[in-house]
């Protein structure tokens, strides 16, 4: 038997699981491991009796050596012997000692529920240091973030760059065809493969190379990317961790990633990246990347979800690699502000980019740092077709329009005490990006009324009617409004 197979169903048999883990230490507990705290799931686990499920949750999630004789009562059919040859743990005397972090992962995204284990490299809570430089990431925030964007239209091609552990390919996986996978770290990709036969996923294809490299001259028509995008000073003494960092000077990574994608997306192919870009020089960073995608001749929609001061920026990639305050830590940050500073950067953006090989010269730049609902990637795909559905009516055209309110919008309205009329009225979306309108009162009459009965124009009517207002004027005041919230998916057609 493959030993990927004989651990897949030794994992399937102890129900590893994430359902099954938060039932072992609670969900406290399992938060806590989020923040990167164990100890209140040792404590759990010390309260509990042994199991196959308990071994493995000690060994591989909270990354501590086990009793040989209790894992290999974990995994009778691939057996201690066929983990150490798998690369697993390393058997010393009577313990087992964990090599690789493997946990459970569950999502939901536009194909349903779904759930995989996870191999990568033990973060510094087990191994007690810094992280080495070739180290490689299992699931986080980005890339989860990441995942939640994937559009999820069915594809023939589809290209995960920079594939770290390979999670990305395997949400791909789920809606293309074939899925070539790249990464200029060869032991990233020996774990990505792993990962993909451990969980029984046969349509990717793994090479190794920088960016672009593995397949020039090759068309996909979805492209997704976690890269190494985290600016780092290009200075001696300071890591360079293949996970994150591209080898170029400050944000150059994320524009060559846009100027490769519009060399490799097919007519009508979709990229989806994260990234990060500086402000200098007073300069807005949004204003930055789309100086890098215009001449692509892209359309493309970036949301920047965050800003840092260059100082909170370095502290924080500092801190991500394992270094706490002290001499070493100062060290680092002196370098990171002279790198910051010889260009004249004074905060640094995160965000998303979705590009398209289009040819509606659509483009949205726009800051949204509120919370956002989960599972965002079919709200892009009805945002992109709202896009080019509104692209194709004019004015007259969308006035004939039959419009009706999103299950998920609400409206608030704020009072005076005692008075009859609102002072201030906004309009909610529960999901997507869960945005926030202010409204007026001809706006607010308008959407109230779009039940699909009405055109927008017979809507506008009788409200100005019963404001007194000009018809036309009303009319051509709400239209730019009513594109927003159509494009938003508060409206829908």
């Amino acid at each position: 038997m493959i030993l990927s197979s004989a651990l897949r169903d030794d994992l399937s048999a102890a129900r590893f699981s994430v359902e099954a883990l938060t039932a072992l230490w609670g969900p406290d507990a399992a938060a806590a491991l989020h923040r990167g705290h164990r100890v209140p799931a040792f404590r759990a686990l010390s309260a509990t009796v042994e199991s196959p499920l308990a071994t493995l949750a000690r060994l591989f999630v909270l990354g501590v050596p086990v009793a040989v004789d209790a894992f290999a009562a974990a995994v009778p059919t691939l057996g201690a012997d066929g983990a150490e040859r798998l690369g697993l743990v390393r058997v010393d005397g009577t313990a087992a000692h964990p090599l690789l972090d493997l946990r459970p992962y569950s999502f939901v995204d536009a194909h349903g529920v779904g759930s995989w284990w996870i191999a990568s490299d033990l973060g510094e809570l087990a191994t007690g240091a810094a992280l080495r430089e070739d180290h490689v990431l299992g699931v986080g925030g980005a890339s989860m973030t990441l995942s939640g964007l994937m559009i999820g239209r069915p594809v023939r091609r589809a290209l995960d760059l920079g594939t770290g552990c390979g999670i990305q390919a395997l949400h791909a996986s789920r809606h293309a065809e074939h899925v070539v996978a790249t990464d200029i770290s060869r032991r990233a990709l020996e774990l990505a493969a792993l990962n993909a036969q451990l969980n029984g996923v046969t349509n990717i294809e793994f090479r190794l190379g920088s960016l672009f490299d593995p397949v020039a001259g090759e068309l996909f028509d979805h492209i997704v990317s976690n890269p190494p995008f985290v600016i780092t000073p290009r200075a001696d003494g300071v890591p360079a961790y293949e996970y994150r960092d591209g080898g170029m000077v400050g944000d150059a990574l994320v524009a060559a990633v846009i100027a490769g994608a519009a060399e490799h997306l097919s007519p009508g192919g979709i990229a989806q990246l994260l990234g990060n870009w500086e402000y200098r020089s007073g300069h807005l960073g949004l204003d930055r990347v789309a100086e890098w995608i215009r001449p692509t001749g892209l359309d493309a929609w970036v949301i920047e979800r965050e800003v840092q001061d260059a100082a909170l920026y370095a502290e924080t990639w500092i801190r991500d690699g394992g270094t706490r305050p002290g001499p070493e830590f100062d060290r680092l940050s002196e370098a990171w502000l002279d790198d910051f500073a010889s260009r004249g950067v004074a905060a640094v953006g995160f965000g998303y980019l979705t590009l398209r090989r289009g040819t509606s010269g659509f483009g949205r730049y726009e800051q949204l740092d509120g919370p956002v609902g989960a599972g965002l990637g079919p709200h892009i795909e009805q945002s992109l077709a709202a896009n080019d559905w509104l692209a194709g009516l004019d004015d007259e055209a969308l006035s004939r329009q039959l419009l009706t309110v999103a299950g998920d919008v609400t409206e608030e309205r704020h009072y005076w005490p005692g008075d009859a009329d609102p002072t201030v009225m906004t309009l909610r979306q529960g999901g997507g990006f869960q945005r926030s309108y202010p409204l007026d009162t001809g706006l607010a009459a308008l959407v109230g009324a779009c039940d699909g009965e009405l055109s927008v124009r017979a809507i506008v009517a009788a409200i100005a009617q019963l404001l007194e207002v000009d018809e036309a004027a009303l009319l051509a005041e709400l239209l730019p409004g009513i594109r927003e919230l159509v494009f938003a998916g508060v409206l829908r057609r």
